[in-house]
């Protein structure tokens, strides 16, 4: 082994010492451990943050014993009834997409007041229509129409309706104390009593008129009460009161009296009774 390769040799030693030993230097020189920096709230951020969740949990705690009270005030239950009281009245309104009015329902002291279009009220089950009303007419569509007030039903103008009828074993009376009672139909009126005495009385004139058809009394006993009695007599000497069998006369203004029955007629056309009716 010539010098050259022992010098070569002893550099690579050399190299490897200097290695071996930069690089126990510089792991002796890393730090034991890393920076720490502190992460959180501190100061009067954390008492700011503190007072608003306080804050909130006062909030919530007042809401939740106003909502407590309101309930039991109002009472407000699955079980008891929904009450809205008022010293004056109270007002419900309903309104459309564009905040419009479109209904409302007033109940005051003194009356209950409904605007709207139409008024319906309905059976328990909701499907059966028993009272509407709107600016046209008025419907009911129940079975029976009850009016327990002793002066009866008032009407202001006409009343049309196709039967009208009493209650079992009561009596249907229909009046007009002042003015004139009127019972028209294109076909004809009937008044029947299955029962009963069937009664038609009038203060002045009582009117029966027929158009087109005949007036019809069916009856086994047709009765004129206080009907005036005429003085024609068979014989000066005969007495009207001794009379028992009378004849129904007619004059021609329609009106009817008694004239005593003889052989012959005894209705006069020029009759007293006639010419001062």
């Amino acid at each position: 082994m010539d010098q050259s390769t022992t010098l070569d040799i002893e550099s690579l030693k050399i190299t490897q010492e200097q290695f071996i030993l930069a690089s126990q230097s510089l792991h002796l020189q890393r730090p034991g451990c890393d920076a720490v920096y502190p992460v959180g709230l501190y100061g009067w951020r954390k008492r700011c943050l503190y007072f608003f969740l306080l804050l909130l949990l006062v909030t919530m705690i007042v809401n939740l014993a106003l909502t407590v009270w309101i309930i039991k005030v109002m009472n407000f239950s699955v079980e008891s009834l929904l009450a809205f009281r008022s010293e004056k009245n109270v007002t419900l309104n309903a309104r459309d997409e564009r905040g419009q009015l479109t209904g409302q329902l007033t109940v005051g002291p003194e009356a209950v007041e409904a605007q709207c279009q139409r008024l319906e009220v309905r059976s328990r089950d909701g499907g059966r229509l028993l009272f509407t009303a709107d600016e046209e007419e008025v419907i009911m569509t129940t079975e029976k129409f009850t009016v327990t007030g002793s002066e009866g039903a008032v009407f202001g103008n006409s009343v049309e309706t196709p039967l009208i009828q009493a209650r079992a074993s009561e009596d249907l009376r229909l009046e007009s104390p002042t003015r004139t009672l009127t019972m028209e139909a294109p076909r004809g009126v009937e008044a029947s009593a299955a029962k009963g005495p069937l009664k038609v009385s009038s203060r002045k004139d009582l009117i029966l008129e027929s158009t087109e058809g005949e007036i019809l009394l069916d009856a086994s006993t047709v009765q004129l009460g206080s009907l005036p009695l005429g003085v024609y007599t068979a014989s000066p000497g005969q007495a009207a009161h001794e009379q028992a069998v009378f004849e129904v006369c007619v004059c021609p203004s329609g009106k009817i009296y008694l004239s005593p029955a003889e052989s012959s007629s005894t209705c006069q056309a020029m009759s007293s009774i006639c010419l001062w009716s």
